[in-house]
């Protein structure tokens, strides 16, 4: 596949790797354990342009396209996909470049690709998850502010964030229920937005995650972005940009496994042979191996399409939902084959074993991806 890579994306490929492989190690282990962003490798890699690339030059952004951000992403979750949650750290800026004004625009946009500012986006509810037009926070036209109530579950930068894109239902009586949201800029340090960090996760425990309790929290009209009653139309949208470099989360994980599977592989003896040898080892190594391109491929190919102007719900959905199996695959494999091993902290496989399930969770479960397919297909 990266036959088909421009000079350039090549060179930013491997400049990602290699901010990766240096600074990652050395913190890996840490940020899981304390459950700790890291905030000065966050400014680090928006210095380099590896936060948010597809903020447009005019906004101190590199300007760069869906594939560069998959190549990114890939390189940084090959490492560890811990550290790689301050690429998080312009989530819902997506939101702002499709849709904002260009006054919400110049305000968020370039201090995100400065590493002075963290977004988020606040969608998930106690009670509404992949069903998105299930979302119950209330936004009150009141004069000229919407007067927002309600909570949010499992909100990334949760806690960190400066800023938000929040779902809120604007429009309750409106007869099509896809039509009663809208999306609103709520800025942190707002009254009455409390938020509360959610520790213990299972993976990703770098990645700051939060509840979001939002009472009478007051913003002015100019903070809806885009149009009022297409909030949930808008975030199907997000989703199909977002949800590619999500499926290059999992590929890269998987990718990732495959490297330290083959490296113990090799290293290891056992009856007298190296654990390489034997057929049932080199059965798991091939098949990892074959699973990995056939997620590389999709990924590449739905991220050649969307920056070729073509948006393909049902590739950007297989590629979703192939590559949360695969790294889940992966990384059990790869933890077989490191045996006892594999199930200490010793060995980060360990890691990345717990951090491989979040991909078949967030951005839409496996079964709302398979579901998504299911349909394009019936449609014919």
């Amino acid at each position: 596949m990266d036959m088909l890579l421009t000079d350039e994306q090549k060179e930013i490929q491997k400049a990602a790797r290699k901010f990766a492989q240096n600074e990652f190690p050395p913190l890996a282990e840490e940020l899981d354990r304390e459950e700790r962003f890291p905030l000065e490798l966050w400014k680090k890699a928006c210095q380099l342009g590896f936060v948010g690339p597809w903020i447009e030059e005019q906004y101190g952004g590199p300007g760069l396209g869906v594939m560069e951000a998959v190549l990114i992403t890939e390189e940084f979750w090959r490492v560890d996909p811990g550290c790689s949650t301050i690429l998080a750290g312009a989530f819902g800026s997506q939101m702002i470049q499709l849709y904002g004004t260009e006054e919400q625009k110049r305000a968020c946009l370039p201090p995100l690709a400065a590493g002075e500012k963290i977004s988020g986006a606040a969608i998930t509810e106690p009670n509404a998850g992949s069903d998105v037009a299930g979302v119950r926070t209330r936004a009150v036209e009141e004069g000229d502010e919407f007067v927002i109530n309600g909570t949010k579950m499992f909100i990334t930068n949760g806690t960190i964030a400066d800023f938000f894109v929040v779902l809120c239902q604007t429009e309750p009586e409106a007869e099509k229920r896809h039509s009663r949201f809208s999306v609103l800029l709520v800025e942190a340090d707002r009254p009455g937005l409390t938020r509360r960090k959610i520790r213990n996760k299972l993976g990703i425990r770098a990645s700051d995650t939060a509840e979001l309790i939002f009472e009478d929290v007051r913003v002015p009209k100019e903070n809806l972005v885009g149009d009022r009653g297409r909030g949930f139309y808008q975030f199907m949208h997000f989703f199909d940009v977002t949800r590619i470099p999500v499926a290059a989360q999992g590929l890269g994980l998987a990718q990732g496994a495959l490297d330290r599977a083959l490296r113990y592989a090799r290293e290891r003896e056992v009856f007298g042979s190296s654990l390489a040898s034997f057929q049932a080892t080199q059965f798991k190594l091939a098949e990892m191996a074959t699973m990995v391109e056939a997620v590389r491929g999709l990924v590449r190919q739905a991220a050649w399409k969307l920056d070729h102007g073509e948006v393909d719900t049902r590739l950007i959905a297989m590629a979703k939902w192939l590559a949360g199996q695969v790294a889940v695959r992966a990384a059990d494999e790869a933890l077989q084959i490191h045996g006892g091993y594999g199930f200490i902290g010793e060995y980060d496989i360990s890691r990345f074993y717990r951090d491989a399930k979040i991909v078949e969770i967030y951005e839409g479960t496996k079964e709302v991806e398979k579901l998504i397919v299911a349909r394009h297909l019936l449609k014919g």
